[in-house]
């Protein structure tokens, strides 16, 4: 695979490699990088990756190689202090522990180098008071900024440009390419390769960058702005108080109508049907522009004419979306907490991605241990535009399955489609975490099974033999936190959906069973999922064979492979879907999996978890 890398790099061509667990991809990809005295993007799909590569790999390969580099590390700039809108906050803020925050917060903002928000531990992600001290592309003011000589966010850019290897993620990357495409982007230094790990993620990913979106969030945090910009621009801070107003209103109008239209966090189609919604999307946009044009006129210094021009580009951006041809992809809407984000995801961002890669004369690498479905990369290469230009390469896994791995099929699991799957899902997978006294993983497709199933654990281990088990469930903490818990306790259940099917490591015997409720196929449901069957249809494929069944292969590939992670790895991979056996395409998806042992016989699965115990 180094070799691979090296000629790509060479030649400024482009490679799609597979490289199984355990083959060391990721020294494979970064010791030609680093020999290679070329300027290098590296892109990784999870913060966990970045961070071992930037603060582990890299230092310990430029001291094997006597040839250290100089590395960045680079975030979007949702991870940095924003000194600007630090200083402009009110020093009272509508949460509980607001006064203690703010207190965390300024000792910090006066003492910290890098500005980097992982460095309070205290202030998680999804807390409000991060969106209040970081920027947005819409709202930096860039160069006009008084606090520009002390930004962290372009700090870390000229880090960057002067680095000659950059650890980025994939969000940033795309980010960044969607910009280039509009003339505008440049937050990543030219490079003379980008390599791409986690490289699955991608086609989903670039198809939400590449598409037209609208967050209510920026409209709000314009309105909010707006009053301390006046009063700096010589102006009261009511000054343009009747088209502000009319703004808020109507922006709180198309909140409304978002939330009714749906539950909260989940997307759906928007349709024809949602009439309402439509109808105040365009008041909003219209208060949009009505502000624009009142900003501009003010004719008041850089900081107003900035908020004139995010006014404007937000009206743009809603207007996009709104008036979205059928042909430019699906419209969905999601309603929030607080707001609603919209927007188009494009059916196929293949040619796009295809159209920026070629201008650019860069090498494009990219890598993942799921790219391929039963060794042909077909899939992978045409969601990413990457057909008949790109070498490939697949390398399997050296770990020996065969010996280290049980599949279980259980025989008498009922059809996914029946209400008695999901009690019996319960059943078998408490029975099986029971036999191997914790150490697993059960894994479920959807977050209503996640639900029941910790309900009915919790009621079954609250008292008997199994009362010593310690149960973790996603969402009830960090996700860094229950694996530091699970690895700690030994004898721990972890139930978790679609964020512990991939990216997450637990080498040794605390980990010796995985459960899978169902095969990962999209809901029916999905707005996206429909959409692009009616797209696959009309361009004559099948939907189910020509993209469900690849999709539902790599992503049961990803949920199989977090049991083996080192030689010494062994345990049992339970999949509760009768669909394995009794349907054509179940073939098709176990021989997409590692080469393990299967087996019907439960004997079998307690004499395997005996062995991983002892």
């Amino acid at each position: 695979m180094a070799r691979a890398v090296a000629d790509a790099l060479e030649g400024r061509g482009w490679l799609v490699a597979e490289a199984g667990t355990g083959t060391g991809k990721t020294f494979a990809y970064l010791i030609p990088a680093l020999l290679s005295g070329r300027r290098v993007i590296v892109s990784t799909g999870t913060r966990t990756l970045q961070d071992q590569l930037f603060h582990r790999d890299l230092p310990q390969l430029g001291r094997a190689l006597g040839r250290p580099a100089t590395v960045a590390l680079l975030k979007g700039r949702a991870n940095y202090l924003c000194r600007e809108r630090w200083l402009r906050l009110p020093r009272e803020l509508p949460f509980g522990d607001g006064a203690r925050q703010l207190a965390v917060v300024a000792g910090w903002a006066e003492s910290t180098r890098e500005g980097d928000l992982a460095e309070l531990p205290d202030l998680p992600d999804g807390h409000p008071l991060r969106e209040r001290i970081t920027s947005t592309r819409e709202s930096c003011q860039a160069g006009r900024c008084a606090e520009y000589s002390r930004c962290h966010v372009f700090a870390a850019r000229r880090r960057a440009a002067e680095a000659d290897l950059v650890v980025v993620n994939h969000h940033l990357l795309l980010a960044d390419l969607a910009l280039k495409e509009e003339g505008f982007g440049d937050i990543l230094p030219t490079a003379d390769a980008v390599i791409l790990d986690e490289a699955h993620q991608l086609p989903e990913l670039a198809a939400q960058f590449f598409g037209m979106q609208f967050s209510s969030r920026k409209a709000e945090d314009l309105l909010g702005d707006l009053p301390s910009l006046l009063v700096e621009g010589g102006f009261g801070a009511g000054h343009l108080e009747p088209v502000m107003q009319a703004a808020r209103k109507a922006l709180q109008l198309a909140v409304q109508a978002a939330m009714a239209s749906g539950p909260a966090g989940q997307r759906h189609a928007w349709d024809d049907d949602l009439v309402d919604m439509d109808r105040h999307a365009r008041g909003l946009l219209g208060a949009l522009c009505d502000l624009a044009d009142a900003l501009r006129a003010l004719d008041a210094g850089d900081a107003l004419t900035h908020a004139a021009l995010r006014a404007s580009a937000l009206a743009a951006e809603l207007d996009e979306v709104v008036d979205a041809p059928a042909t430019a992809g699906t419209r969905l809407l999601q309603p929030g907490a607080r707001g609603f984000t919209c927007q188009v995801l494009p059916f196929d961002i293949g040619p796009k991605l295809r159209g920026i890669m070629e201008g650019r004369p860069t090498a494009w690498i990219f890598t993942s241990a799921t790219l391929a479905v039963a060794g042909d990369f077909q899939h992978f290469l045409e969601r990413m535009g990457l057909t008949g230009r790109c070498d490939t390469l697949a390398i399997d896994s050296p770990f020996d399955y065969p010996r280290q791995a049980l599949l279980y099929l259980p025989t008498g699991m009922p059809d996914p489609a029946t209400a008695e799957h999901g009690d019996a899902v319960i059943t078998t997978a408490a029975s099986l975490a029971e036999l191997s006294g914790g150490g697993a993983f059960l894994l479920f497709t959807s977050h209503r099974a996640l639900s029941m199933a910790a309900r009915r654990l919790r009621e079954r281990w609250d008292t008997g033999a199994a009362a010593s088990l310690h149960l973790l469930v996603q969402g009830e903490a960090p996700r860094e936190q229950l694996l530091r818990e699970f690895r700690e306790h030994g004898d721990a259940v972890l139930l978790g959906t679609a964020s512990f099917w991939e990216g997450v490591d637990v080498p040794g015997d605390a980990l010796r069973l995985v459960t899978i409720d169902r095969l990962p196929f999209a809901s029916p449901e999905d707005p996206v999922l429909r959409a692009r069957a009616r797209h696959v249809r009309e361009q004559g494929g099948n939907p189910f064979n020509d993209f469900q069944l690849p999709e539902a292969a790599i992503a049961l590939k990803q949920g199989v492979g977090r049991l083996v992670r080192s030689e010494e790895d062994r345990g049992v991979v339970a999949i509760l879907d009768p669909r394995l056996t009794t349907k054509g395409y179940g073939r098709q998806l176990v021989a997409a999996l590692p080469p393990m042992r299967r087996t019907r016989d439960l004997l079998e699965v307690q004499q395997m978890l005996a062995r991983s115990t002892a």
